[in-house]
């Protein structure tokens, strides 16, 4: 009997080992009862003000703090099992974010536009002007392909019609440049709950684009849309990136599933994330993954692993990959290698405020055929919004 006790105590031992670790959900739970059965589509979704938060850490003071602990909305579990309070943000609507991101895209691509502006609407527009043109707009990343063609059909439509009325030079450029970053692409998030499962994202990358930070951008573009996020830390390498995804977590009242050991299997903790979604009824899970180089193949096929294990449980219905607008055409290369591994289904671009690299949207959709669902301008944590094609030109060109 006793060898038998033994035998279970170093079977179990062993299996817990090789999962890798015990797994912590940080933040805000459905709270039990709310569903009676499977959620329905029609059930309104939780706040923050509703749920409680599970964790096993007080929140750290200084850089990275999750905020003033003064909300009774919402608890926290500190290491001595005592409750405290902490102040969840409500992220700013949507609708806010574009108008103010279209702003400063305006103050910061103005360069590009105006440049463009200037030369077709000058009295003769000669074959030097023209290859200026085409040196402007290869300079702002839009690529050889899309370049030719935007010249090719601005020379034929300038000739046709002869004017130089820079309102008719500047409806010119739009319509061109509109068709160029075609509206009719389908831009919207696969962020809408199934009947039996939530939706479920990976985010993935190269090192150093911010994917980490994008992610809690994104949960919070969610949160705002009233939706019940749950966040993955599958991003097992990188030290203190769990802590860093909980931490904006925690901000906006959203938990994230990680491992509580260094180097856990980043495809465990993505199967874990899942689970923990679908068990809790959230709307969206979205996993972070480690960022890897494009032409590294061993990691590269790590990854194509962690969505196949989390398609064990439920399909993969948004693959986003973080790209820096500044990388230009390297970016490119990157989108291809990633797209082949993982089936890229949208492209979040970051950094997108300098003054000559608007051309990259046009250049990474024509490549993948993938559109551009999100930009972002600047480091705050509502610079992060919906991307809009009419929006875009209208700021490129005004």
């Amino acid at each position: 009997m006793d060898q038998l006790i033994i035998i279970i105590v170093v079977a179990a031992v062993i299996l817990i080992g090789g999962v890798g670790a015990a797994f912590l959900l940080r933040g805000r739970k459905t709270p039990p009862g709310t569903y009676t059965s499977t959620r329905d589509s029609d059930d309104p979704p939780l706040t923050s003000a509703g749920g409680s938060v599970d964790t096993l850490e007080r929140p750290r003071s200084g850089a990275g703090s999750t905020g003033t602990i003064t909300d009774e909305d919402t608890e926290l579990v500190d290491d001595l099992g005592g409750k405290v309070d902490l102040e969840v943000e409500r992220p700013a609507p949507v609708l806010g974010r574009l108008a103010r991101l279209r702003e400063r895209l305006a103050r910061s691509n103005n360069a590009l536009g105006k440049g463009l502006l200037a030369l077709l609407s000058q009295d003769k527009i000669d074959d030097d002007v023209w290859d200026e043109i085409e040196e402007t707009l290869l300079l702002a990343d839009l690529g050889t392909e899309p370049t030719l063609e935007l010249v090719e059909n601005l020379k034929r439509r300038v000739k046709v019609e002869g004017s130089r009325d820079p309102e008719r030079v500047r409806t010119l450029l739009k319509e061109e440049l509109l068709a160029l970053v075609d509206p009719t692409m389908d831009r919207s998030l696969a962020d809408d709950r199934h009947d039996n499962r939530p939706s479920i994202m990976m985010v993935v990358g190269v090192n150093g684009v911010g994917k980490t930070t994008t992610i809690g951008k994104i949960a919070r573009v969610l949160v705002a849309e009233d939706k019940d996020v749950l966040l993955g830390a599958a991003d097992t390498f990188r030290a203190a990136a769990a802590e860093q995804l909980a931490t904006w977590g925690a901000r906006v009242g959203v938990p994230t599933v990680k491992s509580d050991i260094d180097g856990a299997d980043p495809a465990s903790v993505a199967f874990e994330a899942v689970k923990a979604g679908i068990e809790q009824e959230v709307d969206v899970v979205i996993i972070d993954t480690a960022g890897r180089l494009q032409n590294k193949v061993g990691l590269m096929d790590e990854l194509g692993k962690i969505k196949r294990v989390v398609e064990k449980q439920a399909e993969v219905d948004e693959v986003l990959l973080v790209l820096d607008a500044t990388t230009g055409q390297n970016g490119l290369n990157q989108a291809k290698v990633f797209s082949e591994v993982v089936n890229v289904t949208g492209i979040v671009l970051t950094k997108l405020d300098g003054t000559a690299k608007g051309g990259i949207v046009v250049a990474i959709q024509r490549q993948l055929g993938v559109p551009v669902k999100l930009i972002g301008l600047g480091e705050g944590p509502d610079d992060l919004a919906p991307f809009d094609a009419q929006g875009f030109v209208d700021a490129l060109v005004d």
